[in-house]
């Protein structure tokens, strides 16, 4: 797990006052991180052009092409004239090495993209997105310097945007690399040093980014057990069976020990999952909202109603009837659109996805501050996990499950995991990991996965 970001000046304005660590130092430790990824890549004489804007990101740029002058083929490209004192000074120390400035631009080995950074406060004018397009444009291997150009700091992308392989991000992660917009613009991402070990750059936050190596697996290591040791899930299928049938598929092979669906009519079921009207005396979770329909209200209070561990999803999104459970410690997993619904059920804000898209970090913070009892998992591109004041972000996720029925299968896992006694926040923390990582082990065609697929991929994890 890392530590995320809205803005990190202030944690180089607390380099300079605490560790007595210059503006200067930090800019060449910036450049020779990047210096380090060409030259692991890169063979001695490739060409590499470097695009500066007019600040200290173009200032970095400058840097970096003295750091590689001689070794590499540098062309070193000036969008704009030069404003900050740093990259006025960078200028001079290059040229006095006999570095020399390229007029136009041309395709080279790297294209390195300096334009702006962090501090994107506007929409690109029609030179810089033109600009933009024209590296887009070139069959290179393209670096970012701490976040591709067009990239404001909640993650938009107003005009258009630097498609990056690589982003070497300075200091620490930004919370704009994982925003559901910038997802295909940033490549691969690593983080700078910047002349101290992150532990000591970083201060506390309230956001972190999940890695692989946090996923917890239900695996059982107590041999005196039973099926009873393990959980009772009851999944609740209403109109649209086949969403309930999925959810408990998947909960059954995530590890609850028993699974149930609960259905007024006959439906076919494998033989290990059993079906039931009513809630289990013995239930430990129940999983409701996924293909619900046009359910009886009154039941649907009463289950609701019910003092267990509970995962909500799908349809109950649009229904005031769900108002009455966000004082409680549930999982809520709404896609985007179900959020929006969720928000205005709630009077919290009347918008569009679009509008959502644009700042999903906003509406989450406000709703978990309105319910801070509720853990909300918000589907996207990069999931966003939630309770109370933190934020968990899983950018493991990819096209892969953009499918009907995967909703499904999250809704299980998560299910089974509040079965056997996992908190909501864990439930959903590691349901997610665990659903995108299967996700990535898919083999097959990216297109192709379907639910059962993905069910087997989470029974090799």
């Amino acid at each position: 797990m890392q530590n995320l970001y809205y803005e990190v000046g202030s944690l180089d304005k607390r380099c300079y006052e605490k560790f007595s660590l210059t503006e200067d130092l930090l800019m060449e430790h910036a450049a020779s991180n990047i210096q380090e990824e060409i030259e692991k890549r890169f063979k001695k004489s490739s060409s590499v052009l470097i695009v500066c804007g007019s600040g200290n990101n173009g200032a970095d740029g400058i840097v970096l092409a003295r750091l590689l002058y001689k070794k590499y083929e540098v062309k070193l490209f000036i969008a704009s004239e030069l404003k900050s004192k740093m990259a006025k000074l960078q200028l001079q120390r290059a040229e006095l090495l006999g570095l020399k400035t390229v007029d136009e631009l041309s395709s080279c080995d790297v294209v390195v993209d300096c334009l702006f950074g962090t501090g994107l406060n506007k929409d690109l004018d029609k030179d810089s997105q033109e600009l933009i397009e024209n590296l887009n444009g070139f069959d290179s291997f393209k670096i970012a310097c701490d976040i591709p150009s067009g990239i404001n700091p909640k993650g938009e992308i107003t005009t258009t945007a630097f498609f990056a392989d690589l982003t070497v991000t300075m200091g620490a992660l930004k919370q704009a690399l994982y925003s559901d917009m910038a997802k295909d613009y940033i490549g691969e991402v690593k983080v700078a040093n910047l002349g101290i070990q992150r532990e000591v750059y970083e201060t506390q936050t309230n956001i972190f980014l999940l890695d692989k190596e946090d996923l917890k697996l239900p695996l059982r290591g107590k041999k005196d057990a039973h099926k009873g040791s393990f959980g009772h899930l009851n999944v609740i299928a209403g109109s649209k069976k086949g969403a309930g049938v999925i959810a408990a598929k998947a909960a059954f092979g995530f590890g609850a020990g028993l699974v149930s669906v609960i259905c007024h009519d006959n439906i076919d079921l494998p033989y290990h999952i059993m079906q039931t009207h009513k809630v289990a005396q013995n239930c430990t979770a129940i999983a409701i909202g996924m293909g619900l329909g046009l359910y009886d209200e009154k039941e649907t209070k009463e289950i609701l109603n019910t003092n267990l561990p509970m995962i909500i999803d799908a349809d109950l999104f649009h229904e005031n009837i769900t108002l009455n459970i966000l004082e409680k410690e549930v999982v809520l997993t709404p896609h985007p659109k179900e959020f929006c619904s969720l928000l205005k059920l709630c009077n919290l804000a009347d918008i569009k996805v679009e509008e959502l898209q644009r700042d999903r970090f906003f509406y989450v913070k406000e709703f978990c501050k309105k319910y801070p009892k509720v853990v909300l998992l918000l589907k996207g591109a990069n999931v966003l996990i939630a309770k109370e004041d933190k934020i968990y972000v899983n950018p493991l996720g990819s096209a892969v499950l953009s499918k009907g029925g995967s909703g499904d299968v999250l809704s299980g896992l998560v299910g089974a995991l509040l079965a056997q006694g996992y908190s909501a926040i864990d439930a959903a923390i590691h349901a997610s990991l665990a659903h995108t990582i299967a996700a990535s082990n898919y083999k097959k065609n990216n297109y192709s996965l379907i639910p059962s697929d993905l069910i087997e991929e989470v029974k090799k994890l």
